[in-house]
């Protein structure tokens, strides 16, 4: 059906025709415009991959406000806190910040990131927590904590949690129960994997605070994990090493130079923030949607005592008691491309499990990443930046059961005048219809879809993804929910 059907069509249903939406979600609440702001913790120096995740969160820090870089310990570093490692990073982001505001002027200077650069706790785990172990790491928590800011604050820890494990405590000791409360409910945490003690005793003492974690040491069970993992069946050739050189550390200038060589593993800690990137996909609050980062679902795992995954430092760690953000897995056929014909199909084979949820996006964040690069070199005539997807609908509305309706992406556009790809596609997990959903041709700008009969009211999860054919292609994409 061409664009112009599509469009009129979904004109005619939003103005309430026979047989169209009766209701629009249009009115429904927006998340800000603002972006989300972030404390790392960070155990620099324990494993390259810290570095490599540092590098990449400097491009987006146009997209996340960056409230504070902290030095930790960890398992693997139980002493000695690096933040000159962390400003190492940053002189090399100070050498391209210039050319990086050619690109967008949100880009923060030097001197303001250098300004929430701290030291956390020297000692490793619950030994660095108690009265009288504040750290400048943990005052600065505490001071964002406070700050009248009505955005959550994400504190993102890549190494131990024990920095933050002190703010809380010092923070109980010292406000009312009422207090407390006000202030954890504008707590986020995602801590990849637990790197100490302190994570599961942050977990039992504060019971209400939003948590993201695979608990344990067993990385190989987390979602985490799959940025780095090498899955037989599909391409995996933006994690690779000649990958890397080509279009992150060669040629690409000071920041470019200063991502290290893997050692064991490429940027494990980087999944803890890519859900906070604004690309039309990402929800923060929601977890259990899915997004570059990962999706996730809030339960209470039970592990036996004695498998590995709860092991810390060869030691046991007790058993969840509150219902955590963990491990949710996605059942996932890809696409691909064809030679002749519709240009996108549907592939033969079905993946299922966790780390799903994160690699089936990996192509596309892989590939801002190498742009970002990019830009950090090149004027932005040279350089390609994201398309700009637009529906000409509502992207909350309510159909009847077994009623047909379009979905559009009339007005979508591309800051590069490149041409542009188009896919449709449904989310069954981050929905509660589990059912399959036919897409009339799933590649074209406007779609025609039939609602399935029901028999109480279900939403599915409509995902519009827009590339374009630039150098890298760049993805961005619009998620519609649809009651039926």
């Amino acid at each position: 059906m061409r664009r112009s059907v599509i469009t009129l069509i979904m004109g005619l249903v939003l103005i309430g025709t026979p047989g169209g939406i009766v209701r629009s979600a249009m009115a429904a609440e927006k998340l800000s415009d603002r972006p989300q702001r972030m404390i790392v913790l960070s155990d620099m120096g324990a494993d390259p991959d810290d570095t490599q995740s540092m590098v990449r969160l400097f491009l987006y820090a146009n997209e996340i406000e960056i409230r504070g870089l902290v030095a930790t310990t960890s398992v693997w570093k139980q002493s000695d806190p690096a933040p000159q490692l962390i400003e190492a990073v940053l002189n090399a982001y100070g050498a391209v910040q210039p050319n990086l505001l050619l690109h967008d002027p949100r880009y923060p200077s030097l001197a303001s990131l250098q300004g929430v650069v701290r030291r956390g706790a020297a000692d490793y785990g619950m030994k660095g927590v108690g009265a009288g172990k504040d750290s400048p790491g943990s005052d600065l928590i505490l001071q964002e904590l406070r700050r009248p800011d009505d955005r959550p604050l994400w504190v993102t820890a890549w190494g131990g949690a024990n920095t933050l494990a002190q703010a809380l405590f010092t923070l109980r000791a010292t406000v009312t129960t009422a207090e407390l409360s006000r202030l954890l409910s504008r707590l986020r945490v995602h801590t990849i994997s637990d790197q100490d003690d302190a994570g599961p005793w942050i977990r039992q003492n504060f019971p209400d605070l939003f948590y993201i974690v695979a608990p344990g040491g067993d990385y190989g069970a987390s979602t985490w994990i799959a940025i780095n993992s090498v899955i037989p069946g599909i391409d995996n050739s933006r994690i690779s090493n000649g990958w890397l050189a080509q279009h992150i550390q060669q040629d690409h200038g000071p920041l470019g130079a200063a991502y290290p060589d893997v050692a064991w593993g490429m940027e494990g800690d980087t999944p803890s923030w890519l859900n906070l990137i604004p690309n039309g996909l990402n929800d923060p609050e929601r977890p259990d949607w899915g997004g570059w980062g990962g999706r996730y679902r809030l339960t209470t795992p039970k592990i036996a005592i004695d498998q590995k995954v709860t092991f810390i430092d060869g030691k046991p760690i007790p058993q969840e008691t509150r219902p955590i953000w963990t491990n949710a897995d996605d059942s996932y056929t890809p696409f691909v491309k064809a030679d002749y014909g519709r240009a996108m199909k549907p592939g033969d084979t079905v993946f299922s499990d966790a780390k799903v949820t994160l690699w089936r996006w990996r192509d596309d964040f892989q590939n801002d990443f190498a742009a970002r690069m990019d830009w950090t070199v090149k004027p932005v005539a040279a350089s390609n930046h994201p398309p700009r997807p637009a529906l000409s609908h509502p992207d909350r509305f309510t159909v009847k059961s077994g009623q047909g309706f379009g979905l559009d992406a009339g007005g979508t556009t591309d800051p590069d005048g490149d041409s542009l790809s188009y896919l449709w596609f449904t989310y069954p997990e981050a929905g509660t219809f589990k059912g399959k959903i036919d897409i009339s041709a799933e590649n074209a700008i406007g779609v025609w879809v039939k609602a399935p009969i029901v028999d109480a009211p279900q939403t599915i999860h409509f995902i519009l993804r827009v590339s374009d054919k630039g150098t890298p292609s760049l993805t961005r994409y619009r998620r519609i929910i649809v009651t039926v």
